[in-house]
């Protein structure tokens, strides 16, 4: 029911927060990546769970690994999609991801893709596929 409630929220921030689709161009897309990792590795024992997360290596800065509801699965890169950022992006409220850089946040979870939650941002946070296959999970970009 919370994650629910976190899902409508972050939708109705990605509606309110629409604009043109000029500047899209000019985002970074989706960077080469193939990963192939097991549910019963430990390190992913957080992301057995809905809600839970773990942070992989891979991608540019890191993957955000999240559990949506027990089955489905969504990965992110950690990479500031607007700033030349050093750091990478960081987790927070169990909603967001956040350029530490320039405080812009990115909604994650399902059908979100990414979408910038702060004023002024139009470029998404860099979403990989998840495919589930029994214990295994392959997260691409294609």
């Amino acid at each position: 029911m919370k994650m629910k409630r976190i899902l409508i929220i972050c939708g109705l921030f990605t509606i309110m927060g629409c604009t043109n689709n000029e500047n899209l161009n000019n985002c970074i897309q989706s960077l080469p990546l193939n990963i192939t990792t097991d549910l019963n590795n430990p390190q992913l024992i957080n992301v057995l769970v809905p809600g839970g997360y773990v942070s992989l290596s891979g991608g540019s800065k890191g993957i955000l690994l999240m559990n949506v509801n027990g089955d489905d699965f969504v990965a992110y890169d950690k990479l500031c999609p607007a700033a030349d950022c050093n750091t990478p992006m960081v987790f927070e409220r169990g909603i967001v991801l956040k350029c530490t850089c320039d405080d812009s946040e990115y909604g994650v979870g399902r059908g979100i893709g990414g979408a910038p939650q702060t004023e002024g941002f139009v470029c998404p946070a860099i979403e990989y596929n998840v495919t589930k296959r029994g214990t295994s999970l392959q997260i691409t970009n294609f």
